[in-house]
């Protein structure tokens, strides 16, 4: 494998390298989030600021040392292509097919899961959908059928789908509905505060000011649903 290394970032500037390497490592070394949960997020940032050259070909190479293979990154590309957009999930692909077609690396197979664009209804929690309905029917319409669309995918787990689409949300801001909706998804998925906050704080190579204010929006979010509990468990009691 010829993909990129440190060492391709020394000889461009050897103090640069430095500094990313004691940035990357610091937030590499939070045993809350796996390697592979890591790089997903890594190359998630990619797609979103379509940082497209060595940073990404650095990233697809921690995602093939991570296990990851050609058809998980499509999977990957495929589902976050409804937030981060399909101009910048096509422009990622393509530049993902010419890495691995420089470097000599493995394919995909070709095959992918079943999209389901013709059928009626989503995968979405009810009152979502009702609330999206409300405030625009033909943009309900679009969200029923991106989530439709994404119901077969499996190479890539429901906590890294979390993990990711918060990634979006820290990367172009859209800290309101959609994070509060994806953090949610998170816990549901059994991840804890902590592993929650990691997923954000990894963030931080590809812009520090982001993440410390969804940091600030995490914490607010996490007062009040740990609030919402407290109130459920004195009516249980």
């Amino acid at each position: 494998m010829t993909l990129p290394t440190r060492t391709t970032v020394e000889e461009l500037d050897p103090a640069l390298a430095e500094m990313a390497a004691a940035s990357f490592q610091l937030t590499g070394s939070d045993t809350r989030l796996t390697p592979r949960e890591r790089t997903l997020i890594n190359l998630v940032a990619d797609v979103c600021e379509q940082i497209l050259g060595l940073p990404f070909e650095l990233h697809v190479r921690a995602a093939l040392d991570s296990g990851l293979d050609a058809d998980d990154l499509r999977e990957l590309l495929r589902f976050i292509s409804y937030d981060s957009g399909y101009p910048a999930a096509l422009a990622a692909l393509e530049r993902l097919d010419e890495v691995e077609r420089r470097h000599g690396l493995p394919g995909p197979t070709g095959l992918g899961h079943q999209v389901n664009a013709e059928g009626t209804g989503s995968p979405l929690p009810a009152a979502m959908r009702a609330e999206v309905r409300s405030l625009d029917p033909g943009f309900a319409d679009y969200m029923d059928l991106q989530s439709r669309m994404r119901a077969g995918m499996s190479r890539i787990s429901v906590r890294e789908r979390a993990f990711v689409t918060m990634t979006v949300d820290v990367l172009y801001q859209t800290l309101e509905e959609s994070f509060r909706a994806h953090v949610g998804r998170a816990l549901g998925t059994g991840a804890t505060p902590d592993e929650v906050r990691a997923a954000v704080r990894a963030t931080a190579t590809s812009g520090m000011t982001r993440t410390w204010r969804a940091l600030i929006v995490l914490d607010g979010l996490l007062a009040d649903l740990e609030h919402g509990q407290q109130e459920q468990t004195a009516r249980n009691a």
